[in-house]
């Protein structure tokens, strides 16, 4: 017969993370660049402070445990004051892409049966040009105040600061079952209407604690915390709650990720540690490089959302930034893995060191990773055999938000990345499922492709696509964005695979093209790549000359 511990027992909430927060880190500093144009300053006790404010509005208004508030924002504090008010009353917080099509945010604001939306007033002509879609929304406030509301408006609108303002801040935080849900997130939709992943409180507080860990993303009260992914995408990354759960500083960029402004309030407010997609890092990279700049306080940049080419890794070292590798996705609450080095990674020649820092890292504690074959059977973990990349954990999806069918298979979540897992556990991802290149017969690494194309000084960004082809089934095509003033031609990037990769894994052509089209989430779209492009190779066999 099984006997039951006997220690204390309370829910994993995500109200205990800032009312712990507001005691144990009262001091320290919030810091947001709002919307208004200036910095904004607070401490966790303020913010704990107004979202007990809200949560007493919210109550008033008739809100209830389950009701879905929609959230139009950029990272700032009043955003944060939503997250925790909004689920510390039993709510759903819904974090809404404004980058996706209007129709697209109008379907998921449908879909999710949201009463309210919280936006800020850059997305007021958004909000205007898709209200009269949203039958279902009751209340649209602009996250300011009444004088910020515009004079003329199609809909009526509320003001956050007039919501809020008459009530008191303190706020008995309910104590409810951890499994309820907390917040709802929709995935970016690239193939399809997006699909919600509804996380709970008890999934997205595990997920704080195991991602601040040495071997995950190694954060603590002495860093300063600055997430450049956005606060709509799949909540920050879960640092909203991280931050508050060592009661580190946060700093909150806004909608300005620019290098320049990135630079500038990393050196202002002392940034220990950021996290952002590839594109965020280029472009802070690039000018730093161009303007002679140097880090003074930020160390860490976890690079996430796509791989991190080798050539951006190396010029954030040159700049003193050690570039973090990192995976996950919106069905992972997001964090999976983290590029942490294991108990013997100090002895490995160099060579082996950076080939460890290019995979996407080791499972955090919570997650468990395995590879399996066409067959459905597990692959070895020896580095070499790829295979379709599956999830199980705390803090991973069972079904998506209003889907009947399960999407597990034998329990293990079907991430749709193909990769790699050595006998240290670091697992590498070598393609999605849906942009391998099957050749003849044989695999093709797109990934591998663009990582050998971004080591070239002259590449600015890259996609490699499967295009058909009328003999080889398949067959890789570089789309590429050339750095300013570059002359580089087709002939010179594809003699650059030369001893790189095997004869038949070079790519047959090269495009050149201003610029790449990129989902709402920051990554590749490679969907309208392939739409575009792939039809290249029909009519044609010839490699450029």
């Amino acid at each position: 017969m099984n006997m039951p511990g006997q220690m204390m027992y309370a829910p994993l909430l995500l109200s205990s993370l800032l009312a712990q927060a507001a005691q144990r880190a009262a001091a320290v500093e919030i810091v947001s660049r709002r919307v208004e144009g200036d910095i904004h300053r607070y401490t966790y006790r303020d913010c704990h402070a107004r979202a007990m404010q809200l949560a007493n509005a919210l109550t008033r208004r008739g809100i209830h445990g389950g009701d879905r508030v929609g959230t139009l924002a950029w990272n700032g504090y009043r955003h944060m004051e939503l997250y925790y008010g909004i689920s510390g009353i039993g709510a759903v917080c819904h974090t809404i892409n404004p980058r996706l099509f209007p129709e697209q945010i109008a379907y998921i604001i449908n879909h999710a049966r949201d009463r309210m939306i919280c936006f800020d007033a850059s997305f007021a002509p958004l909000v205007e040009q898709i209200a009269h879609q949203c039958p279902h929304v009751e209340t649209w406030m602009m996250l300011g105040d009444e004088a910020a509301l515009p004079d003329a408006f199609a809909i009526p609108l509320e003001s956050y600061e007039a919501f809020i303002g008459e009530h008191p801040a303190q706020f008995a935080w309910p104590q409810f079952d951890e499994r309820e849900a907390a917040a709802l997130c929709y995935t970016s939709g690239t193939t399809g209407n997006p699909k919600g992943v509804l996380y709970s409180h008890r999934s997205l507080t595990l997920m704080a604690y195991a991602s601040v860990a040495p071997d995950a993303l190694c954060l603590s009260a002495a860093d300063t915390i600055a997430p450049v992914v956005p606060m709509f995408h799949v909540n920050a990354w879960g640092l909203p709650f991280s931050a508050a759960l060592v009661g580190a500083k946060l700093v909150l960029p806004g909608a300005k990720l620019d290098g320049e402004s990135l630079c500038a309030l990393f050196e202002q407010e002392g940034v220990t540690c950021s996290a952002g997609v590839p594109t965020v890092w280029l472009g802070l990279a690039d000018y730093m490089r161009r303007n002679d700049k140097r880090s003074g306080t930020f160390k860490r940049a976890i690079v996430g959302g796509s791989a991190c080419p080798p050539q951006l890794a190396g010029s954030l070292g040159e700049l003193g930034i050690n570039a973090v590798h990192a995976w996950g996705m919106t069905e992972l609450s997001p964090v999976g893995t983290v590029c942490s080095p294991s108990h013997n990674y100090a002895d490995k020649p160099a060579d082996e060191r950076a080939c460890l820092d290019a995979k996407q890292g080791r499972a955090i504690a919570g997650i468990e990773l395995k590879i399996v074959g066409a067959d459905g059977e597990p692959l070895t973990w020896d580095g070499k055999s790829a295979g379709d990349l599956m999830a199980r954990g705390h803090w991973v999806l069972d079904r998506y938000y209003g889907v009947e069918q399960s999407p597990l298979e034998g329990g293990w979540f079907p991430t749709g990345d193909v990769a790699t897992i050595d006998a240290d556990g670091y697992m590498q991802i070598t393609d999605r499922s849906k942009d391998v290149i099957k050749s003849g017969g044989e695999w093709i690494s797109s990934i591998e492709l663009e990582c050998i194309a971004m080591s070239h000084p002259e590449v600015e960004m890259v996609a490699c696509i499967a295009c058909e082809h009328p003999k080889w089934d398949e067959r890789p095509l570089l789309v590429v964005v050339r750095r300013p003033d570059s002359t580089l031609t087709a002939s010179d990037l594809l003699a650059f695979y030369e001893g790189k990769v095997a004869k038949w894994w070079i790519p047959d052509d090269v495009v050149f093209v201003s610029e790449l089209p990129l989902t709402a989430t920051g990554k590749l779209h490679k969907l309208v790549l392939r739409q575009r492009f792939g039809q290249h190779f029909v009519g044609t066999c010839a490699r450029p000359a």
